[in-house]
């Protein structure tokens, strides 16, 4: 008698039925997975600007002095101050034009003849994690004086709301008070949540 073999392994109805499933659930799935992308990029956006102001608002203590934070086009020479995009610059001066401007770090910061104009500190590209995000705000830049509230603008709270440059996702705020404080909420939240706005 002839042992019969057991054999090993899938066989072709098995397979198209395993890949079937699976390409039901990737369509499935598709969708949350882009939204998620896209929540991930404004939350990453808020999180970089939010970090950007407490700098400012750090460097502006910490140098009794006034210290801007701007959001600009682009981070190379040809950028100019702007109230939509996520790229910013933490400096002294202002920054238009300038942004690609590096620090002799021989000298201090704060020395204008060694370290010209802008004298920028530190600077963000949208490039970095905040693509497709646009932030829209109603100042081009904020002003920290040197006790780490808003120096020139009206005792008022600074909004910049961060959200997708096109679909539906989750819209953020970060907002600052005249006191210096800055603190990101989401608008969308139900009202009697801590996070809402």
């Amino acid at each position: 008698m002839l042992a019969k073999r057991k054999s090993s392994g899938f066989t072709l109805i098995e397979l198209v039925v395993v890949l079937t499933i699976f390409g039901i659930l990737i369509a499935i799935g598709m969708p949350q997975f882009a939204t998620w992308t896209q929540n991930s990029k404004i939350r990453t956006a808020a999180h970089a600007i939010q970090d950007g102001l407490q700098l400012a608002r750090a460097e502006a203590v910490r140098r009794n002095a006034a210290i801007r934070f701007q959001l600009t086009t682009t981070i190379d020479a040809g950028c100019a101050l702007s109230t939509v995009d996520v790229n910013w610059v933490v400096s002294f001066d202002d920054p238009a034009g300038a942004c690609d401007t590096s620090i002799n770090d021989a000298f201090p910061i704060s020395d204008a003849v060694n370290n010209p104009a802008p004298r920028i500190i530190q600077k963000r590209a949208a490039a970095e994690g905040s693509s497709q995000v646009v932030a829209n705000s109603s100042q081009t830049f904020v002003t920290f004086n040197g006790l780490g509230r808003l120096s020139g603008v009206a005792p008022a709270d600074l909004s910049i709301d961060i959200s997708p440059s096109s679909g539906a996702a989750r819209n953020l705020r970060v907002t600052v008070t005249a006191g210096g404080q800055i603190r990101m909420c989401d608008p969308a939240l139900p009202s009697g949540d801590p996070q809402r706005c």
